[in-house]
């Protein structure tokens, strides 16, 4: 182990490894070597070290029939597990089908983990042009409509140190960086009971979000819909969100979770 190693507490080879796995786990389509040398900064050799070891674990696969490397079952099965420990996702799947059917948008389940929002599990649209929300996929909570539906639950101490610490930051040309404009807007989502992301993470894209809570009246998880803005109109968002936050208050019952007074 090298200096560097023992005074960040980290293992290089682990850390280059944990890299090469999240740059697949961006790409669907999967990846050539030199791209994943490339999005990581690592040499080919070693990064095809890296895969080969990887491979061994069934953490990676490669389909020899066009050259590209994907994530393999090996990650999924470890994955899968921090969604099994958050007992929430089952019971929010009909919810979400519902939801799913009744707007026609894809539906999501989403939620905090380090600052940001992290879609858990989906429902996609029937629609040929749909919405695009990678499972797994992450948003600034100030960027996202689950992240602003869980951030007004905060109370807004909390909210204050949120921005202290990771500051807002611009995605598209409508994203919120002003924090007057973030205070408005959390005070709306409290005073409607939903949260609307108006293409501020991802352009062309629309998001109506509800918190769910806990037992406690804790904010556990978020769902919302997502659909692209030209179908996703502003004639459309009352309605939407109003199906949203009762889809939310229905998985917060299922939960034996409860709202916390106002």
């Amino acid at each position: 182990m090298d200096d560097i190693e023992k005074r960040s507490g980290t293992v290089q080879s682990v850390d280059r490894a944990m890299a090469i796995l999240e740059v697949l786990g961006e790409d669907e389509e999967g990846c050539r070597l030199t791209d994943i040398a490339r999005r990581t900064g690592l040499s080919v050799s070693t990064v095809h070290r890296l895969l080969t070891t990887l491979e061994q674990r069934r953490f990676v696969q490669f389909d020899r029939s066009d050259g590209m490397w994907h994530v393999g079952r090996g990650a999924f099965a470890v994955g899968s597990a921090f969604t099994r420990q958050r007992n929430f996702v089952a019971p929010a799947l009909p919810i979400l089908r519902r939801l799913r059917d009744q707007t026609r948008e894809t539906a999501n389940l989403g939620v905090v983990d380090d600052g940001e929002v992290v879609v858990l599990t989906q429902v996609e649209s029937r629609e040929i042009m749909r919405a695009i929300t990678r499972v797994g996929g992450r948003a600034p909570m100030a960027n996202s409509g689950m992240g602003k539906a869980i951030l007004a639950s905060y109370a807004d101490a909390d909210i204050d140190a949120l921005i202290n610490r990771q500051g807002l930051r611009k995605a598209t040309g409508k994203s919120i960086t002003s924090v007057a404009v973030l205070r408005d807007e959390i005070a709306a989502i409290r005073e409607k009971g939903f949260a609307f992301d108006d293409e501020e993470f991802v352009t062309g894209l629309r998001c109506v979000a509800s918190v769910v809570y806990g037992p406690q009246a804790e904010p556990l998880c978020a769902i919302s819909i997502s659909g692209l803005s030209v179908r996703v109109t502003d004639d459309r968002v009352e309605a939407l969100g109003k199906l949203v936050a009762e889809a939310a208050r229905e998985l917060t019952v299922s939960l034996g979770g409860r709202a916390p007074e106002r």
